[in-house]
């Protein structure tokens, strides 16, 4: 269940914080931002998803390719969590009959 609460939280920020703060808006990448431009770091890519695979892979990835696989992903995460969760709910329910 607890997956099930981030993964919902995550695709509220994404989506509807994001009308007003941009696609994809994360509170804590945010401050993250705000921490490393403290720090004097000012060329950051425009979302944090596409800052760690360009990190990782030192490569300079498409941000629309980063945003689908993103996307993509999240919704894998969603519906996986949602089939489990159902499927403990109904073990649950039939081994209290």
């Amino acid at each position: 269940m607890a997956n099930l609460v981030v993964v919902l939280l995550t695709a509220f920020s994404w989506f509807i914080l994001g009308i007003w703060y941009g696609f994809g808006f994360c509170p804590s990448t945010e401050w993250h931002w705000q921490v490393r431009m403290k720090l004097g770091y000012y060329d950051m890519a425009n979302s944090y998803t596409k800052f760690l695979v360009d990190n990782l892979t030192g490569l300079d990835a498409s941000q629309k390719l980063v945003d689908i696989f993103a996307v993509l992903f999240l919704v894998m995460a969603l519906f996986s969590s949602v089939f489990t969760n159902i499927r403990d709910w109904r073990k649950r329910k039939k081994s209290k009959i």
